[in-house]
């Protein structure tokens, strides 16, 4: 047995029903078995879905492709090639899908495979965030139809399934060994969607009700007719007309830009035109005071003028009375006269400086007004520049209280200091006293010695010379 069993190799196993060929070779060998390859005859459903799938996906990305550039523009939501291409990938992801069992009922969604792709593709993570925010959304089907658009928007459908296909190990767990994922049709499919980053979609996913849509395949979009020759020129004309749409469009905004920038210009000139509108009422109150000065002036002119005439009134009167009294002396009418004409004389160059007088007060009394706002300048000038010394002032006194403060306390410590110097100085003079009288003391003590070294010197003469100098080294 152990003989038969070592002889057996793989290719002697049937990769179908996984059985030993122990007695009888297979018809093709390393093929199928005999009770196999009587079932291969008829061709494996599985595989056909899978073909089926493939061809169309491939109408459908090729029929999206050309009607989108055909087409022109921006997709949107409402676009009838769209719609059947995420009908088409919908079916081809749910294609030997494993049923999952939960207690209320059985779940096969789409939903699974697509939220592991954050997993594996970091940039993911964006698109599986904003699909789990949408408010709309409450079935797991209806986030796998928004994903897909998102990828769709984003240009990296591809990309995304392609990372998805490779872990063939992961996808184990939500699709059968048969799937279309878990074939070479996938990666075909993924290629394919490679083409599609050349399309600009615009969808709404946020208004639009992805739980309850049917997805259901239109094949009379794939079938060609007569009738479908005539809508693509249909197409095309509604194209043209779309073309002529847009041009107006843009042609209608650029003319909204021109009128807003009108309107822009009218306010601002309205602007301008109230700012010249106060400066002309400034201006005419101005007017109304110079007028006003103007006619006082007037008014003392007149009155002047009033007063030089009364006075050569006067003047004459005083004459016509002087040459009534003096008309009969003709000696000195003449210089009667010529004194008249020299007051008159006078008064005219009385009535001159009077006006030049006049003159001369306008002209100091602007220059008094011009004055005035001087020195009220000045005296607003000198009141900051006092309010500052104030300021400053009041900071000198605060320093200088502080300054006196802390001179008090320097005083006080050097009281302390003096006092503590005075009882160091009376208790060093006390011990100069003591020291004076220790050597007092010590002078006594050695002439007491040295009365006693003679007397002793004096009584024994007779002793030994060594005694002798031991006395005279004591007395020294």
């Amino acid at each position: 047995m152990l003989s038969a069993a070592r002889l057996i190799r793989k290719q002697d196993v049937c990769p179908a029903c996984r059985k030993v060929l122990l007695f009888l070779p297979p018809p093709v060998p390393g093929v199928l078995c005999w009770c196999c390859s009587g079932r291969a005859a008829v061709k494996d459903p599985t595989a056909v879905e899978r073909a089926n799938l493939l061809n169309m996906a491939k109408l459908s990305i090729k029929g999206l492709i050309e009607s989108a550039l055909s087409f022109g523009r921006t997709l949107d939501s409402d676009y009838p090639p769209l719609q059947q291409f995420f009908v088409v990938m919908e079916h081809c992801l749910k294609h030997g899908l494993k049923v999952r069992k939960s207690f209320l009922s059985y779940n096969k969604t789409i939903w699974g495979p697509l939220e592991l792709v954050e997993k594996l593709y970091p940039e993911a993570e964006e698109i599986a965030a904003s699909v789990r925010d949408l408010p709309g959304l409450k079935t797991p089907l209806g986030r796998a139809r928004a994903w897909l658009r998102l990828a769709l928007m984003q240009k990296k459908m591809a990309d995304y399934l392609r990372c998805l296909i490779i872990q063939r190990d992961l996808l184990s767990e939500f699709y059968e060994y048969h799937a279309l994922m878990m074939e070479e049709e996938g990666a075909v499919i993924v290629g394919l969607l490679v083409g599609l980053n050349v399309i600009d979609a615009n969808l709404c996913v946020k208004g639009e009700d992805l739980d309850s849509q049917v997805g259901v395949i239109d094949f009379s979009v794939y079938l060609k007719s007569d009738d479908d020759i005539g809508g693509k020129e249909r197409n095309v004309q509604i194209a043209a007309i779309l073309d002529q749409k847009n041009y107006v469009e843009e042609l209608n905004r650029q003319l909204n830009s021109t009128v807003s920038s009108l309107h822009a210009r009218v306010d601002s000139l309205e602007k301008s035109n109230t700012k010249l509108i106060e400066e002309l009422a400034i201006a005419k109150n101005n007017i109304i005071k110079l007028q006003e000065e103007n006619h006082q002036l007037r008014s003392e002119n007149t009155l002047i003028l009033m007063k030089t005439q009364h006075h050569l009134e006067a003047a004459k009167v005083d004459v016509e009375a002087e040459l009534q009294t003096y008309k009969h002396s003709r000696q000195g009418l003449d210089e009667m006269y010529s004194e008249a004409r020299r007051q008159l004389r006078e008064e005219a160059q009385l009535r001159q400086d009077m006006e030049n007088e006049l003159v001369v007060q306008v002209s100091m009394k602007h220059e008094i007004e011009l004055a005035m706002k001087l020195l009220e300048k000045d005296i607003h000038e000198k009141q900051d520049t006092l309010i500052g010394l104030r300021q400053q002032l009041d900071e000198v006194k605060a320093i200088n209280v502080e300054m006196y403060q802390k001179l008090q306390v320097s005083e006080d410590a050097m009281k302390e200091k003096n006092e503590i110097i005075s009882r160091l100085e009376d208790k060093t003079n006390q011990i100069n006293a003591t020291m004076k009288q220790l050597e007092q003391s010590d002078k006594d003590l050695l002439t007491q010695t040295r009365t006693i070294a003679m007397s002793f010197v004096k009584c024994a003469s007779n002793e030994a010379q060594h005694q002798y100098k031991l006395v005279k080294d004591i007395s020294f």
